[in-house]
């Protein structure tokens, strides 16, 4: 969504042509075409395909249920359930019953997938602090020009805080956060950068 809304400040608000958004944002002219003519982003769903699965879908639960009270030496393998319902009448696919099984296992109460990992989001107040630039285009003594926007947001109560440079250079991301801080009213103990190289004096090997 904030890739449409920029476009079309620059396209509609900016005057620039197709050609050059479509440069500066590194897009193609058709895909700038299309978003001048939304202001919703593409929502892309895949509905789940089991025409051949769904007559044996009754069965196969029934086989799962009942192999799980059983010791788990003695329960079938998603490729054996695969076999014994191909033995029924099953045409479809392997990948198919596998998915299945996933899911059916994965749906019971007190299931853990091993291969599962999250990690809370939470941050204590005062801890991190997320900055970053971005491009814009303002209209200035009715000339269009090109600004960098500084972006500060605390991740604990998604405080926010922007201000606008002409440029982006070292001095000016120093007075950012000289800014920032003391509109917060204090810095953070960390604060998450996103590969900012205006803060970056040399890379040595």
């Amino acid at each position: 969504m904030e890739t449409i809304g920029k476009i079309r400040r620059r396209h509609l608000v900016g005057n620039e042509s197709i050609s050059a958004v479509a440069r500066s944002l590194n897009l193609s002219r058709n895909t700038v075409k299309k978003y001048l003519k939304t202001t919703t982003a593409p929502q892309y769903q895949r509905q789940p395909r089991r025409p051949r699965l769904g007559a044996f879908m009754d069965t196969l639960n029934a086989w799962l249920e009942h192999d799980s009270h059983l010791p788990k030496a003695q329960r079938r393998t998603a490729r054996r359930l695969f076999e014994c319902l191909q033995a029924e009448g099953y045409r479809g696919a392997y990948d198919s019953i596998q998915r299945h099984v996933k899911a059916w296992k994965a749906s019971k109460p007190g299931t853990l997938t091993p291969k599962q990992a999250f990690v809370p989001l939470l941050f204590a107040p005062g801890e991190i602090c997320q900055f970053d630039w971005s491009y814009e285009q303002v209209v200035l003594g009715g000339i269009t020009q090109t600004i960098k926007l500084a972006h500060f947001r605390l991740a604990y109560s998604r405080q926010p805080f922007v201000i606008a440079y002409p440029r982006e250079t070292q001095e000016m991301v120093l007075d950012a956060h000289v800014q920032a801080f003391a509109f917060l009213g204090g810095a953070p103990r960390k604060v998450i950068y996103d590969n900012l190289k205006t803060v970056v004096d040399a890379i040595f090997t």
